[in-house]
């Protein structure tokens, strides 16, 4: 099939960037934790950051994608992306409320509750929209739009260190309520349906879902084989790289002798290849193939997390530093391909709403990753005698996520093209 290129198409990416700039400050929230502590010393154990903001929203985001998304594709990107900012705007005032007044559980319900499902919302909102508007470019674009969530965190990280210096933290969070309400309000008007034209040259391939068929409704792509691989994939994907994130600055700390600026200026490296990854990577899948994008990123991982204790153990920085910032290229690129995927397979007419469901493992993985490496690694350390070095105590961690990405790799191996449904 011949896919024709829709015209005036370009503003949809830029609306989605928007909108992604937004709810992916969410990943800079770790700039937050120590002021709101200070703020807050009195915090209860089940009110203390990042638990009560960072995992909250990051599970928050997959359920309220995966509850939403049939909503999503019945309203439209525009009318989500208005609601994704009002819910992430409102969540990060009703945070500011809590701080002023020292009530935990604002914090919570504002950081936690209502910031996650703005992000939830935000995340799937422009999805499909883009897959139809760039039948000839499904990757590419999925890739703009989920790059801003990655560059998101960049801004944010510098904009909120500046703010919590001048003003505070819980004026901070006022101040950026209201300029991201602005500038995802500014994003979703740029978004809008595809004509019909485009979505007509969206429809499945020969390639990948089976020749005639008008796309799977949520119901009918959640009880395939293909489904259930697809999740396990992004599960797996996501909790390698979340779990070194949310150690990456003690790691440097403990593996190399780097101050915390040292290892912050990383973490910002971090962020921009984060983002630099989805829109690389997903770029390349329009090439590569999706599955053999994934193959890619599953087989690379393993080696190189087994890799960095070798590196560790050698002193050798800078060989760590390009494996670290390549696995967060392809953490970032997971996210960005598989929306892409998605439509390859199950069609474009509900890509949005069989997106939403698959985030729930990215819910999953934000709790799984930070679990294995944290814990593990603390038992590690706790083990040692005084002065030993602590250059292995990340060992069993990154081994445990070695061989989860080894079951990432087999079950890329086991995805094939939908068969053609009777219907």
């Amino acid at each position: 099939m011949q896919l024709t290129p829709p015209p005036r198409r370009w503003t949809i990416p830029l609306g989605a960037v928007l909108v992604h700039l937004g709810i992916g400050s969410v990943y800079a929230w770790s700039t937050l934790n120590r002021p709101i502590t200070a703020a807050m010393p009195s915090l209860p154990w089940w009110g203390s950051p990042p638990y009560t903001t960072f995992t909250s929203a990051l599970v928050l985001l997959g359920l309220s994608a995966a509850t939403w998304g049939p909503w999503v594709e019945r309203r439209g990107a525009r009318m989500a992306a208005r609601l994704a900012a009002l819910c992430f705007a409102s969540g990060l005032a009703v945070g500011a409320v809590g701080l002023h007044l020292r009530q935990p559980l604002l914090l919570f319900l504002g950081l936690g509750i209502l910031c996650g499902i703005g992000c939830g919302i935000g995340y799937i909102a422009p999805v499909s929209t883009l897959v139809r508007w760039f039948p000839d470019r499904r990757g590419m674009a999925t890739g703009f739009a989920i790059m801003g969530f990655g560059g998101g965190a960049f801004i944010a990280g510098h904009a909120n260190a500046w703010l919590i210096e001048r003003v505070g933290v819980a004026d901070t969070l006022l101040v950026l309520a209201g300029a991201y309400l602005l500038l995802m309000l500014a994003g979703a008007q740029l978004l809008r349906p595809a004509p019909v034209r485009a979505v007509a040259a969206s429809a499945p391939t020969a390639n990948t879902a089976p020749v005639g068929h008008p796309g799977y409704t949520r119901r009918e792509a959640l009880r395939t084989p293909q489904f259930a691989l697809l999740w396990g994939m992004l599960c797996i994907n996501v909790t390698a790289g979340i779990g070194i994130l949310a150690q990456a600055s003690p790691m440097m700390q403990d593996l190399f002798g780097r101050t915390p600026a040292q290892a912050a200026a990383v973490v910002a490296m971090i962020s921009l290849c984060n983002a630099g990854g989805r829109l690389f990577w997903s770029t390349i899948s329009d090439r590569l193939g999706r599955r053999n994008t994934y193959l890619l990123f599953f087989g690379a991982q393993l080696g190189l997390f087994l890799v960095i204790p070798q590196l560790a153990r050698a002193g050798a920085w800078w060989p760590f530093l390009v494996c670290l910032l390549t696995v967060f290229t392809m953490y970032g690129g997971g996210f960005a391909t598989i929306p892409a995927f998605l439509a390859d397979l199950f069609g474009t007419a509900n890509v949005g709403a069989i997106h939403g469901a698959l985030l729930t493992a990215w819910s999953v993985a934000a709790v799984l990753g930070p679990v294995i490496i944290t814990e593990l690694s603390e038992r590690a350390r706790a083990a040692l005698a005084p002065g030993m070095s602590r250059v292995a105590i990340y060992d069993q961690p990154l081994q445990l996520l070695a061989a989860l990405l080894g079951v990432g790799l087999l079950l890329t191996l086991l995805v094939r093209p939908l068969r053609a449904a009777r219907r």
